[in-house]
């Protein structure tokens, strides 16, 4: 019955909106995860066919052992759909069991009702987009070179062409050199190419990232990761560094940093120190960190730009979507992660990325973050056109930037127009020389003597004396 329940918790999560359906299941430990995933998404699909049969009978009111909606659904899920529930025979079981002739009754008369020759055509189908978004994988060059993955693909029987019109066709990618696209439908989840780390399954958008840092391969590089499991742009970054140098991921949810580790190992990433903490807690000054110059942002965002072959499953991703309060609350955030990022003394090059496709984590945060006290004291601009991916044709929203020409700094990816999800991705480069995280650091300083520990500002004449020096961002 344990199984059951780590679905549950997986479906309560998704519930909460504490992530898409793929991070929430990542943070499962591996060796139930495949399982668990397969129940999670079978019960998603069939989610509003189960809800209907489970109201009909009142089996809530009349099972007082079924104590959620959610273990309601994953049981009766395979008394109706699968091979029977997996548990031994305990109370749980047999109150579910109980009422198996009518839960059956109640499945075959919707069906009826439906015109559903087969249990199938009750399924949920596919978001439309996720059709138009093919197969990424990117071949990690900490193990091997592209040259030898193109001799491995065609020797599987693949050839060069456009992937979306044949289960046999792939592309190497216009914009990354090291992705490659193939159709949709294909998996490599039990290829020993992808079991050995020697490719990572990673949409292109989330390639940009990494890409756009761009920190050198050299021993004596330092970059940081602040938010970086599952670990995609964490490999990714190392395969650029070529593992030299170091780079810390950090990762503050003990869950998700074991499988950040997991995923470290099998990529072959010797030149990562993962640290399970929050970056927000880190300090500048830490002699540890003094010498970092690239830093990846990536953090929390509402995920809107998701349109993989499984979130299309939630029926709560547009009441997510219109949250305004959530979407301040993320922006707050993130806005927060920059400048505590800008704060970094040697620190040259800041990537934030979201997979959002709102502009208030998007352009918002940018505008707000070049504004900041922060920046200014730390002479930091936004990256050029010709720094942030050129010939990448979708750009952002001018109306949405302070100045419109600002635009053409960032980039945005379209779910379903550019063959990736939904994607903003955004270069803060420092202009002047190694003093300049002097500046900064002295800002976050005052403005840690304004505040308490609890956050709350102290009396209004410190505040006014702050304000003289120039316009407040946006609160974070």
């Amino acid at each position: 019955m344990n199984f059951y329940f780590e679905a549950v918790t997986v479906l309560d999560k998704l519930d909460a909106k504490k992530g898409s359906i793929k991070s929430v299941i990542a943070s499962v430990p591996e060796k139930n995860r495949k399982r668990t995933a397969a129940l999670v998404i079978e019960t998603l699909k069939y989610k509003q066919v189960l809800n209907e049969v489970i109201d009909v009978i009142q089996l809530l009111k009349q099972e007082r052992k079924i104590t959620s909606r959610n273990l309601a659904l994953v049981l009766v899920h395979d008394l109706l759909l699968a091979r029977g529930i997996q548990a031994g025979e305990g109370p749980i079981k047999q109150a579910i069991l109980r009422h198996r002739t009518r839960l059956q009754s109640e499945f075959t008369r919707l069906k009826i009702k439906r015109g559903a020759k087969s249990n199938a055509e009750l399924a949920q189908t596919d978001d439309s987009r996720a059709a138009s978004i093919p197969r990424y994988i990117r071949v990690n060059r900490t193990c091997w070179s592209t040259k030898d993955a193109l001799k491995i693909f065609e020797a599987q029987g693949y050839e060069r062409g456009d992937p979306l019109l044949s289960k046999k066709a792939f592309k190497q990618d216009d914009h990354i050199s090291d992705l490659f696209a193939f159709h949709p439908t294909v998996r490599f989840t039990e290829d020993p190419l992808y079991l050995s780390g020697k490719i990572i399954l990673q949409d292109k958008a989330s390639c940009f990232p990494a890409h756009v840092l761009a920190p050198p391969a050299r021993d004596n590089s330092v970059v940081i990761d602040a938010t970086a499991a599952p670990g995609n742009k964490t490999s990714h970054l190392c395969a650029i560094m070529q593992n030299k140098g170091k780079l810390f991921a950090f990762e503050r949810d003990r869950k998700r940093f074991g499988t950040l580790k997991t995923m470290l190992s099998r990529a072959h990433c010797s030149n990562v120190e993962a640290v399970n903490s929050d970056f927000l807690t880190t300090s500048p000054n830490d002699p540890k960190y003094s010498s970092v110059t690239h830093i990846l942002l990536d953090p929390s965002c509402s995920g809107s730009g998701i349109v993989n072959r499984l979130d299309h499953l939630l029926d709560n991703e547009q009441e997510a979507d219109d949250d305004s309060e959530r979407l301040n609350k993320l922006a707050g955030f993130q806005l927060k992660m920059i400048r505590h990022a800008m704060t970094f003394p040697s620190v040259r090059r800041i990537v934030y990325s979201t997979c959002s496709v709102h502009a208030i984590e998007n352009e918002h945060v940018v505008r707000e973050a070049i504004k900041s006290e922060e920046a200014t004291s730390g002479g930091f601009r936004l990256g050029r056109k010709k720094e942030v991916l050129p010939t990448w044709e979708r750009r952002g929203i001018p109306e949405e930037m302070d100045d419109p020409a600002d635009a053409e700094s960032v980039i945005r990816c379209s779910p379903g127009d550019d063959a990736t999800n939904g994607f903003f991705v955004s270069l803060f480069v420092r202009t002047v020389g190694e003093d300049a995280g002097r500046p900064a650091q002295e800002a976050v300083k005052r403005k840690a003597e304004e505040e308490d520990g609890d956050g709350e500002t102290q009396p209004a004449a410190k505040r006014r004396r702050k304000k003289k020096k120039g316009k407040a961002p946006v609160s974070s």
